[in-house]
Formats: structure tokens, C-alpha cells, sequence
């Protein structure tokens, strides 16, 4: 697959806890000179990610990251906060404790919720595929597809996994055809972002790729 077909699948990713502004500019630049798909970027970046890149990528934030368990409000709240600021993708963490509970209900109504926050901006969905059974990654790929946001999304890249082939080849059996997959987490290599992709990933969270194709040491998310 050519480069830069896989950098039009990219949200070029920088979550760190220590990235600053000038770290952050750099992600920008990157991803306007490689076209990847967005910036994935801390919320308190948005602004001036959006003011700076004038509209030439989209920029995607976090919601509830990296665990999950703030309540729905403050996450309907953050995403409310992030589009106004020019976020036009939102990737949210479930609540990984209700789902565990069995309180499929109540993850989904969340879901729905910061759909409708959304409006017409694309929604992600990140479910933390380390820390869950298979069986609960399939229900998560029924709510997901139920609630009507528009990716499911396998891994914060702060936990103790990234994605893997496995989870893509489980998601793209259960999800819905409106639901699109975004692979994130330890995608290290061209070769693996291609086979992602051909397995049926739409995105790839990734700080690696844009470095690989610099002919940089491929270190970090």
C-alpha cells in the first residue's frame, strides 16, 4: 500500500501528559505536510490547534481519558467544550466499570449522549480492549452500533495493551455497517498499519507513522 494512502487513515496522535504548546505546533505541521486524517490532541490544545491550522486538518480530542470513569454530565460537558473550541472529532472513553457491572444501559444512554452532543461531528468510541473478554467486546460492539456513534476504537494507549489484529478481525464481525474501526496503541510499523487496515481498520491512532515516514526513530504511542 502506498504511504500516503496509509497517512490519509491517520489521526497523528500527541496525549502525553508532559506535550506542550511547541510539541503540539509540531504534530500540526506534521500532519498538514503528510495530510493525515486529523491531530489527536489534549482538550487544552484545540483552540489553538484549530486557529493554527486554519481548517487544513481536522482536530480530534479526548473525552473522559484515559480511564472512563468521570460521570456523563462532566463528559457531555468536555465534548460540548471541545467542539465549541473547534474539535470536529471527539474519541470518548466508556465507563470500563459499568460495563463490567453489566450496566449495558447505562454505557449506551452515554454513548447517545455525546452523540447528540456531537451533531453531525464524528463520534469514536474507545473501549479499552485490554482490560475486557471477548464477550464483552462483542457487547460493546452491539452498543455501540445501537447508540449510533460512528467508530468503535480499541485502545487508549494508556493501559497495559494496544490494538491488535485480533480485536479488528472481532469488531469488523459484529459491529454495524454504519460503524467504522479505529485501531490505536502500539501500531509500530508500516507493516502493521497496512495489515490493520486491510483487516478492516478505517483509522489508526498513532504518533509512530508520521515518524517512520521522516526517517524518524519510531518511539512513543
Amino acid at each position: 500500500m502506498d504511504k500516503n494512502e496509509v497517512l490519509k487513515h491517520v489521526d497523528h496522535t500527541l496525549l502525553l501528559q508532559p506535550s506542550t504548546w511547541d510539541e503540539i505546533r509540531q504534530i500540526c505541521d506534521d500532519a498538514m505536510k503528510y495530510r493525515t486524517a486529523s491531530v489527536c490532541i489534549p482538550p487544552c490544545y484545540v483552540k489553538q490547534a484549530y486557529d493554527y491550522m486554519q481548517g487544513k486538518i481536522p482536530v480530534c480530542t479526548v473525552i473522559g481519558f484515559p480511564n472512563g470513569n468521570m460521570t456523563t454530565k462532566t463528559k457531555e460537558f468536555e465534548t460540548k467544550d471541545a467542539i465549541g473550541n473547534g474539535a470536529s472529532e471527539i474519541d470518548m472513553v466508556i465507563n470500563i466499570g459499568w460495563l463490567k457491572d453489566k450496566k449495558y444501559d447505562l454505557v449506551e444512554e452515554e454513548i447517545r449522549t455525546l452523540k447528540k452532543a456531537c451533531g453531525d461531528r464524528i463520534l469514536k468510541v474507545i473501549i479499552e480492549t485490554c482490560l475486557l473478554t471477548d464477550e464483552e467486546k462483542i457487547k460493546m460492539c452491539r452498543i455501540v452500533t445501537s447508540a449510533g456513534a460512528d467508530y468503535i476504537k480499541t485502545s487508549t494507549g494508556f493501559s497495559s495493551g494496544g490494538a491488535t489484529f485480533d480485536d479488528i478481525k472481532l469488531f469488523a464481525g459484529h459491529i454495524g455497517p454504519h460503524v467504522k474501526i479505529k485501531a490505536a496503541g502500539g501500531i509500530s510499523s508500516m507493516e502493521d498499519a497496512e495489515k490493520f487496515l486491510s483487516l478492516g481498520a478505517d483509522r489508526l491512532g498513532t504518533s509512530r507513522i508520521v515518524k517512520i515516514v521522516k526517517g524518524e526513530e519510531a518511539a512513543g504511542y
